[in-house]
């Protein structure tokens, strides 16, 4: 088999990139080795507990033991389905702060601002929140809405930020991401609008793109130029050849392991495990970033919470009236109302976000025992600890090793603190009056510093978010593993385009920003124009030098 472009990984990126190249007139062939997305535990939003703990959707990845999390293995959920993580996440839309782009900038990927990306952002999307103006747009593949907020929990939560005296912002992706407002989704008449409904599906129906279901093992190189991939399929390896070039957007667990596989990474860590090194970049696997969080919990004083639902009899009512109507509480994720808010005076802009939820319950579903409650999810942006992904072995079945190094600089401790106390601040105004009967967790014992800092460390948990082993960056940095046109650098005919090349972690969910690239990637493998850059001009709060709301 071979087409012009061969693309491993039908996720978040190499759905949009499957896109747009077929809609150029080139041929693609995109490799998955996860099977289908039908069905209601995918499609239904309100399910979205299930997939990401499924073996057939997941590849089931953990880390190596947190030493800073007192030695415990967190889950690294990734998408091992059509439509990649985007297809097992929460379905949250966040774009990121534009701060988080000019950052980017600045650090060495040209082109990659807030004014250079937002127009593709732009692009990818169909806003249903608004009229469309400079900051949203309305002819995209990928549908974002909000959900109904039926529930007055949802809007305690907002007037409680707002009576704490922070801002209310009606629109995070847009002018202003800093404040209390709706949350937005990818989902569309209540079902999931994962990458794959949104891309891969239209791009299928061209006779230029094929989906070929197999285990991709390696890059195959000749003379320095990428020449396609081998694969596994049917009990046997074959190559999958690229007349153009190959893309890697496998994930940031993934794709660092099929480049260090194909000889790109780090000499002495390739030579370990006897693969002979086509490009030494030491950058390759390392800059892991994630985004940790706690769930601050608390016990309802009335009976309007999810919990109600959570029992055999609620989840058949739940699950009929989706099946039937796509209506009903499974076409919602649940996230409805979220905020973005700075941490302290002198911070320029948000570093802690926040998910609402109207029920107490685990990202794995397991709810808590005292019924009916509600939690709200928090957590630093922009941890400075860094962590890596090596390789097990060079057997290409072997998971790789992952680590995070989690809350390993001390300036994590101290924000996350801070999440844990401007988080109570905010659950004692008066809007949660008539709703907090008592905080569940981490429980008004939990006081001191010491307190707080043994409940983050028993129970902060990942978001899923991972990011950064393969980062963009300028060809003379030797910490970089792609150009600012995503290819890799020392490789002919190799790009990387997925979060992999994150040179530090956006503000919020990353499944957004991972689309945009693989928009703003297909440009440049076509070697168009970029979009014009915008002129917009995002809010920044004027008091944030002094004051810190």
């Amino acid at each position: 088999m071979e087409a012009d472009y061969v693309i491993v990984g039908a996720g978040s990126a190499g759905c949009a990139m499957a896109y747009r190249l077929c809609e150029a007139g080139r041929s693609v062939i995109v490799i998955e080795h996860g099977g289908s997305d039908a069905g209601p535990f995918i499609q239904m939003p309100g399910a979205l507990s299930y997939p990401m703990n499924m073996g057939v959707y997941d590849w089931g990845f953990r880390t190596e033991p947190e030493p800073h999390l007192g030695g415990r293995t967190l889950a690294t959920p990734r998408g091992k389905v059509i439509g990649g993580s985007s297809s097992i996440n929460g379905m949250v839309f966040v774009r990121g702060h534009p701060r988080d782009f000019d950052h980017w900038a600045e650090t060495g990927a040209r082109g990659w601002s807030y004014a250079d990306v937002l127009p593709y952002f732009r692009r990818m999307e169909t806003w249903h929140g608004g009229p469309a103006n400079e900051f949203r747009g309305t002819g995209g593949p990928l549908h974002i809405t909000r959900g109904p907020r039926a529930n007055p929990l949802f809007h305690a939560f907002v007037e409680a930020g707002r009576q704490a005296g922070y801002e209310v912002t009606d629109d995070y992706n847009g002018a202003q991401q800093e404040g209390f407002g709706p949350m937005e989704a990818t989902i569309w008449r209540g079902r999931r609008w994962s990458a794959a409904n949104a891309y891969l599906r239209p791009a299928l129906k061209r006779a230029n793109c094929t989906l070929v279901r197999a285990f991709a093992r390696r890059v195959t190189l000749s003379e320095g130029r990428a020449t396609g991939v081998e694969v596994e399929r049917g009990g046997r390896n074959e190559v999958i050849s690229a007349r153009a070039e190959v893309i890697l957007a496998a994930s940031s667990i993934n794709t660092p392991k099929l480049l260090m596989l194909s000889g790109i990474g780090p000499a002495a860590h390739l030579a370990e495990h006897g693969i002979a090194v086509a490009a030494d970049r030491r950058g390759v696997g390392a800059n892991l970033q994630d985004h940790l969080e706690v769930y601050m919990q608390y016990a309802a004083q009335q009976p309007i919470t999810l919990y109600k639902y959570w029992n055999l009899i609620g989840k058949a009512w739940v699950g009929a009236r989706w099946l039937l109507g796509r209506g009903g509480p499974g076409a919602s994720n649940q996230f409805e109302s979220a905020a973005f808010i700075r941490s302290d005076a002198g911070i320029a802009y948000p570093d802690i976000q926040y998910h609402f939820l109207p029920i107490a319950v685990r990202y794995d579903g397991r709810a808590v025992a005292e019924g009916h409650g509600f939690q709200a999810h928090v957590g630093p942006m922009r941890s400075k600890s860094r962590g890596a992904v090596t390789l097990a072995s060079a057997d290409p079945r072997a998971a790789p090793v992952i680590r995070f190094n989690y809350m390993s600089h001390p300036d994590d401790w101290a924000e996350f603190r801070r999440c844990v106390r401007l988080t109570r601040e905010i659950f004692a105004q008066e809007a949660f009056r008539p709703h907090v009967r008592h905080e569940i967790q981490p429980g008004a014992e939990v006081a001191t510093d010491d307190e707080v800092d043994a409940f983050i460390r028993d129970h902060a948990e990942s978001a899923y978010h991972p990011c950064g082993t393969a980062r963009i960056g300028r060809r003379d940095d030797p910490g970089a593993v792609v150009d600012p046109e995503c290819r890799v650098i020392g490789v002919d005919a190799l790009r990387v385009a997925d979060s992999s090349i994150f040179p530090r972690i956006t503000n919020g969910n990353l499944n957004g920003p991972s689309i945009m690239v693989g928009e703003k990637a297909a440009d440049h493998i076509l070697g168009r124009q970029m979009l014009a850059p915008s002129n917009a001009e995002p809010w920044q709060s004027p008091r944030w030098q002094g004051a810190q709301r």
